[in-house]
């Protein structure tokens, strides 16, 4: 049989013989217990003690318990139960509404008071450990580096996304063009159960009614279509208020029933997808005008995740940049450009309607003007990319860009696939495919 667990709790009483009566109940029932006589002195201990729980009387000289309460900070701080002589129902309230885990009035019972200290100790402990449990889910996934940014926006979209990520309820991403809604998308599925099954992309507005069932249910003489194929994992619609009426009610019926009718089968072909779908539009007003299926909407939306555009954390443009750079250069196996006020000043003056995915790319012309020799932010922000000598065809072109790219990125990263498909914009799963469409090799390329 386990012993119990151990758990600590600072006292916070100006009246000496309470101290003494508390310190006495906490270590018979086998606490570790601190006590001091002050808030002012409780805040000051606090710095170098991380109690489980925090009980504090509400009536002191100086500090009040009230004060010491809206002094904590709520997502760190120890839960934090009043105890007072002069209590009544209104300040119970106040307490409670001001973050309060509980409130005991003076002389108290001793039982209820250890019960109500245990439980707010259990929870603390709770918390603490879901706080270490997300801090390992960030190391393991590179969901910080992923969704990279110090402002609250960020952290707390975040949090969203481990919190959404182990769910299997449909998630609406709305986020203006660049952002980074198909990251997150990958991440809400990388970090999932589903995360060992495929994750099956489809831009809404290129389907069209008249292929979309062949394409993606496949038909009764040639085979499964690709929802099929990816049945168990995660269907990511993006562009959603883009797709066609007339396919929204297909998308529906599938979304609804889980299963799909090949073209000319007489029998429907069970499918088991969670959905994510994704829009840089007023789905609402869309719906207003006709152009999305009320239905549709309510399904798709049962959990809305919004992106912050990069105009409204200009905080982490600076931090973004230098990861950016990084990136690159170590691609182009070229010196980080150094920044002076002046491209700063550039960077920060810029309202980036392009969002990350605009930032980005500037980010990689300024390490492409560095590897001839000079360039500015500036000069990247203005610049258009040319292609000075390319091959006759434009899908030769692409194949050749690509393809020495995709070699950079991986040998900067020593084979890193994951680190190199972010470092190229793209997900694990497409560097794969390019990889083998391209015919690179990469045990060659390190």
């Amino acid at each position: 049989m386990s012993e119990a667990p151990t758990y600590s709790l600072l006292i916070v009483d100006d009246d000496k013989a309470m101290r003494q009566s508390l310190l006495a109940l906490m270590a018979a029932a086998g606490w570790q217990a601190e006590a001091v006589s002050r808030g002012d002195k409780a805040l000051e201990r606090l710095t170098t003690m991380v109690p489980d729980v925090i009980l504090s009387d509400v009536r002191m000289p100086g500090m009040t318990g009230l004060e010491l309460l809206a002094a904590l900070q709520p997502q760190l701080a120890p839960p934090l139960v009043l105890i007072s002589a002069h209590g009544d129902i209104p300040m119970a309230v106040e307490a409670m509404q001001a973050g309060a885990y509980s409130f005991v009035e003076k002389p108290y019972e001793p039982r209820r008071l250890l019960s109500i200290l245990t439980h707010a100790a259990e929870q603390s402990r709770m918390r603490a450990s879901n706080n270490r449990l997300k801090a390992r889910l960030y190391e393991l996934s590179g969901l910080d580096r992923i969704l990279l940014g110090r402002t609250q926006a960020v952290a707390h979209l975040r949090e969203e996304v481990l919190d959404l990520a182990p769910m299997e309820e449909a998630v609406l991403i709305q986020g203006e063009t660049g952002t980074g809604k198909e990251l997150v998308a990958r991440a809400l599925h990388d970090l999932g159960p589903r995360a060992e099954q495929p994750f099956l992309a489809i831009n809404c507005a290129a389907l069209h009614p008249d292929s979309f069932e062949a394409e993606m249910f496949g038909t009764a003489e040639g085979g499964k279509g690709r929802l099929q194929a990816a049945s168990g994992g995660t269907l990511f619609l993006d562009e959603i208020g883009a797709c066609p009426l007339a396919v929204q009610a297909k998308l529906l019926r599938v979304i609804e029933d889980q299963q799909v009718f090949p073209t000319g089968a007489a029998t429907p072909d069970a499918v088991d997808l969670r959905i994510i779908c994704a829009t840089n539009e007023d789905v609402d007003l869309a719906v207003v005008e006709g152009r999305m299926r009320q239905d549709l909407l309510f399904r798709i939306n049962t959990f809305i995740l919004k992106l912050p555009p990069l105009r409204q954390r200009l905080d982490d443009v600076m931090l973004l940049v230098a990861h950016f750079l990084d990136d690159y250069a170590r691609v182009h196996e070229v010196a980080v450009p150094e920044l002076d006020h002046e491209d700063v000043a550039t960077l920060m003056a810029h309202d980036w309607p392009g969002n990350v995915r605009e930032l980005r790319n500037v980010c990689a012309r300024r390490v492409m003007l560095a590897r001839r020799g000079g360039g500015t932010m500036t000069a990247a922000m203005a610049q258009t990319p040319s292609l000075e000598e390319v091959p006759e065809t434009l899908r030769e072109a692409v194949a050749a860009f690509e393809r020495e790219l995709i070699g950079k990125a991986i040998k900067a990263h020593e084979g890193r696939m994951d680190a190199a498909a972010e470092t190229l914009g793209i997900g694990r799963r497409t560097l794969n495919e390019k990889i083998v469409k391209l015919g690179l090799n990469k045990e060659a390329l390190l």
